[in-house]
Parts: C-alpha cells; sequence; structure tokens
C-alpha cells in the first residue's frame, strides 16, 4: 500500500468485515488492515460502523523513539495510542507524551471537549497520527463508574454512552417512554435521572425497577402502540431484539405522528448485516447513526424534531457528515 493514507477507519473486535462492506457501499475499499485500523488511500467518509474515524491522516517516517514523540508533540497536546503492533516500541514513545486523562465518567456527564488525536506505529519506522477524529474518547471507547447494584442488567451502559455521545439526556420530570424494557436496565437509568418513565412490554420489570416511584409499567407489545392515543413523550427509547426494517417502521411511525420530540433506539441485527435499513434510516431527517463501544452487532439510531427543523445532524462534535451509500 502507498504511504498515501487518506482515510482510516476504527472497527469494534469482530466487526472489521461489516464497515468493509459499509465503507465499499459508500465509494471507499480498505486497502489495509492495521489491527482493527481500516486503512484506505481514498479520503475519510462517515461510517456508522466505525467506533473513530482518524480524518487527516499522516504518514511519516520516523528515526527514533523520541522523533515520534517530537512530531506529535509538535501538532497538539493530547493524543491516544491504537497500538496494534510494534507495543514496546509505542508505549517508549507515549512515555514522551502528555498523559492523557481518561478517568471514568461519573454519567451523567458531557464529553470531553479538548482536542484528541489518535496514532499508531505501522512498523518500527513509521508513525501514522491524525489530529482530527469523530469520537472524542480514546478508540472510540468511553469508560463510566458503573453501578453494580441497581440496575438489573448491564444494558444501562449503553443508554449511559448513547447521552454522553448526544450530549444530553432526559432533565427531572420529563417524560420519557422506554419500548420493550423488560428487565429495566434502560427504565432503571431513566428513572435515575429522575425522568417520568413509562415502560412497555409484554413480561414485567425487574422488581426493583417496576418499584422506582418514577416508573409505570404497561404490559403491552412495543408495536402495538398507537402514538396518537399516548401523550406526546419528551423522549422514546427502545432497546428491543427486532428485526431492523420492523424498527425502522415503528421509528417512522413516531416520527411521522410527531409524539416524540427526541428518540434514541438500538437497531439489531442477527446474521447479515442489512446494509438496506441502514441507508433507509440514514435518510431519515434529524437522524444519525452509530456504533457505540457497547454496543455489539448493533448502531444505535438518534433522532431529534430540533435536527430535523433544523437539517443537522442530531449528534454534536461529530465532524464527518454521512456520506450516502452507493447505489
Amino acid at each position: 500500500m502507498s504511504t498515501t493514507i487518506g482515510g482510516a477507519w476504527l472497527a469494534a473486535e469482530g466487526l472489521e468485515d461489516t464497515l468493509a462492506e459499509d465503507l465499499s457501499r459508500r465509494g471507499v475499499t480498505v486497502e489495509r488492515w492495521h489491527g482493527q485500523l481500516a486503512l484506505s488511500s481514498q479520503p475519510a467518509v462517515y461510517s456508522p460502523w466505525a467506533l473513530d474515524i482518524w480524518l487527516e491522516p499522516e504518514c511519516v517516517a520516523i528515526a527514533s523513539i523520541r522523533e515520534a514523540a517530537d512530531t506529535l508533540r509538535a501538532r497538539q497536546r493530547n493524543w491516544s495510542l491504537y497500538a496494534a503492533t510494534c507495543f514496546g516500541r509505542a508505549r517508549l514513545v507515549e512515555e514522551r507524551l502528555p498523559p492523557v486523562k481518561a478517568a471514568p465518567l461519573v454519567f451523567p456527564a458531557l464529553p470531553p471537549s479538548s482536542p484528541l488525536g489518535a496514532w499508531t506505529l505501522l512498523d518500527p519506522e513509521t508513525l501514522l497520527f491524525s489530529a482530527r477524529k469523530t469520537s472524542p474518547f480514546p478508540n472510540g471507547a468511553p469508560r463510566f463508574v458503573e453501578n453494580r447494584t441497581g440496575p438489573p442488567s448491564r444494558a444501562y451502559l449503553k443508554l449511559w454512552e448513547a447521552c454522553t455521545r448526544l450530549g444530553r439526556w432526559p432533565d427531572p420530570g420529563t417524560l420519557c417512554y422506554d419500548l420493550g424494557a423488560t428487565p429495566g436496565g434502560w427504565t432503571w437509568a431513566l428513572a435515575s435521572l429522575r425522568a417520568r418513565v413509562d415502560a412497555f412490554d409484554r413480561a414485567p420489570l425487574a422488581p426493583a425497577v417496576a418499584a422506582m416511584k418514577n416508573v409505570r409499567f404497561h404490559q403491552a407489545s412495543a408495536f402495538g402502540l398507537e402514538p396518537a392515543t399516548l401523550e406526546k413523550a419528551d423522549w422514546v427509547f427502545s432497546d428491543i431484539i427486532a428485526y431492523p426494517q420492523r424498527l425502522l417502521r415503528l421509528a417512522q411511525r413516531w416520527i411521522d405522528t410527531e409524539q416524540t420530540r427526541n428518540m434514541v433506539l438500538t437497531v439489531k441485527f442477527q446474521g447479515e448485516t442489512d446494509h438496506e435499513t441502514v441507508s433507509a434510516f440514514e435518510a431519515i431527517p434529524g437522524g444519525a447513526l452509530a456504533h457505540l463501544a457497547h454496543n455489539k452487532h448493533e448502531l444505535t439510531f438518534f433522532w431529534s424534531d430540533t435536527a430535523a427543523r433544523d437539517g443537522v445532524s442530531p449528534l454534536p462534535g461529530w465532524n464527518a457528515q454521512p456520506q450516502p451509500a452507493s447505489e
């Protein structure tokens, strides 16, 4: 591969093929893999399957550990290492760089605002780096101070990450609908913010979650609800297991009836990735998709009526905008 690298995309473990398929649909050929980092001579475009996108990668020859560190320090202060090879040498370079404060977040918290670049060693004499990237977190993965006693599952971390990336979360007293809520990890997280939560599922919530004073449980299918018959929600959330096309229809029904101001849904894929439905979600005005560090073979769909009205992405701080997949 040429040392000219136009774009670099970091895949989640096990989703390298999915990322490559998505990039191909957007006209980008992955020419080389460096661990989980997809490299191409073509310019960086947005892919929702990337944990992080290096927007302005530069590839330079370095003669020493000191030269590598000096090259990075001359550009900016904060750098995060992606180590796929030359581990010992990379750590020695890292030791010469200012430390990056990446303490676990106490939710709710805004993501870091300081510029953070990314770098790696392609081989002992070749440094690849990008001063700009899409995620404010090292390798696209925020860490949280976890609650190991309250929630009935670890799914709440997915909601915490989604709200942190969004830079917003439900205020106290706002009305949230949690569709397909059982066992209640997301309901617990929302109720812990002191929001009013109406949880819908055919199966009951975990007793401790159902007992929270600002939670109301409704034994009903998320797909059987008629949004127009319900009170308008400030937020609609869902981590339900469903075919992507069915979830797309659900999202469109809530948007079309104007019965929510904000939406955060997990789009889950079983078997092959449904790229056509990914494109359909991306085409919704005011919406955006992203793969979160706590997602599996999933994407998270974000939507807000404000973003739809203003014609912008609901995800602030994401510097690369979606490029439609090729027909």
